[in-house]
């Protein structure tokens, strides 16, 4: 594996271990100022969340309409300006429940500019947000 390939997989894990920890102000540096992130119209959160405070408002709304407990990184394929992680956002239950996911990364002059996910199965977060808000009501 090249040194370019392992730079961009640990740039990419650094960026899931700063927003995790809610390390705004250092995750955002790793952004464009043009950096956006699309959201697929089937989701609750649908939309496309723009500028270098999109992760942080994006993570809000996630968090705040849902319970997602870990997210399991598997791994991250590089291309020339881009990279794929495959992961599993888990979501509270008994068991918990795992929902696969692929989210895409754009990169433009050493930082992201773009990130949209590609979810297998969305209807285990459609029932995970309907469940928070009626518990909410």
């Amino acid at each position: 594996m090249s040194d370019r390939i392992r730079d961009i997989q640990k740039f990419v894990e650094h960026l899931y271990e700063l927003t995790g920890s809610a390390n705004w102000a250092e995750a955002e540096k790793f952004l464009t100022d043009d950096f956006f992130v699309t959201e697929a119209d089937t989701l609750p959160y649908a939309g496309v969340y723009r500028g270098r405070g999109a992760l942080r408002e994006l993570y809000g709304k996630v968090m705040s309409m849902m319970d997602v407990v870990d997210l399991k990184i598997h791994e991250t394929t590089v291309g020339h300006d881009y990279a794929v992680t495959l992961l599993d956002m888990v979501l509270a239950g008994n068991p918990p429940v795992p929902v696969p996911l692929a989210e895409m990364f754009r990169f433009r002059d050493g930082k992201v500019c773009e990130i949209r996910p590609y979810y297998f199965d969305p209807t285990a977060i459609v029932k995970a947000c309907e469940t928070k808000k009626r518990s909410k009501a």
